[in-house]
């Protein structure tokens, strides 16, 4: 009894140690963004700003006009969820619960495609836009959200576990397939559509490497792009890209603590249903 008392304290040393060392990047980063020019870079290093100001965030604002970029996120990011979470919805559904030809095989071949990096598929994809005069505009950004094969993946599985005989009684009653979908399968699987949203705002929000190649004019570039721009300009500023940085992630930050619970319980149960 002793030795379990003894290996419980350990463990959560062990985990408080890990956590201290995983958090101790944000908490400087967050300093650091309030802390006056040159401050971060002083010997011995700064932990706590001396004398706290908000001179960065209002130079990021008024000389660099952040805003911009901050708005082109926030619409890049608002529809790549919305119709990912659509688009997604409806393809993981029709894999669940809808007979077609070839269904199995084509689902099979999908989720083999699950273990190619996306990296691969980019100048293909970087190639067939510029045929069709998407380059540097939205909706080439948009493109690569509108069907992933982990959101269809992660749908059909939850879908499996609607049961047939609800649908089938909706149809009875005369309903269309869509009709039946949206007003029978999407409330049943309302939990894990947002986690799929979720998921697709951190990833869009955080997307660098696409809205970098897809986009060529800076008035549109999204807020990570522009934040690696301003690292050319002010490599010696780090005050001011911390506070880029920190407008950056939190955003993300209170979306993912907001649906944490649903979050993680839509990945586990999507991943053992069916």
């Amino acid at each position: 009894m002793k030795k379990r008392g003894i290996n419980t304290v350990l463990l959560h040393a062990a985990l408080l140690v890990g956590a201290a060392v995983t958090l101790m990047p944000l908490v400087w980063m967050v300093a650091a963004s309030f802390m006056a020019p040159g401050e971060a870079n002083s010997l011995p290093p700064r932990l706590l700003p001396a004398h706290p100001t908000l001179q960065n965030f209002v130079l990021l604002f008024t000389r660099l006009d952040i805003m911009r970029n901050f708005v082109n996120s926030a619409i890049v990011t608002v529809l790549a969820t919305v119709l990912s979470v659509l688009v997604n919805s409806l393809a993981g559904y029709a894999f669940a619960k809808l007979p077609f030809r070839g269904r199995e095989t084509l689902f099979k071949t999908l989720a083999g495609a699950l273990v190619v990096p996306a990296q691969v598929g980019m100048l293909p994809l970087f190639l067939l836009l510029r045929e069709l005069g998407l380059v540097n505009s939205y909706a080439g950004v948009l493109v690569p959200y509108l069907a992933s094969i982990f959101g269809i993946f992660l749908i059909r599985q939850y879908a499996l576990s609607v049961p047939d005989e609800l649908l089938d009684a909706a149809r009875l009653e005369g309903a269309g397939e869509f009709a039946v979908f949206r007003l029978v399968a999407l409330p049943v699987i309302k939990p894990i559509l947002v986690t799929m949203a979720a998921f697709t705002f951190l990833s869009a929000w955080n997307d660098f490497m696409w809205p970098l190649i897809i986009l060529s004019d800076s008035g549109m570039y999204t807020l990570p792009v522009a934040l690696a721009n301003l690292v050319g300009e002010h490599v010696q500023d780090t005050e001011l890209m911390m506070a880029g940085s920190l407008l950056t992630i939190l955003p993300a930050l209170v979306v993912f603590l907001i649906f944490q619970r649903t979050y993680v319980q839509g990945i586990m149960s999507g991943g053992v249903k069916g």
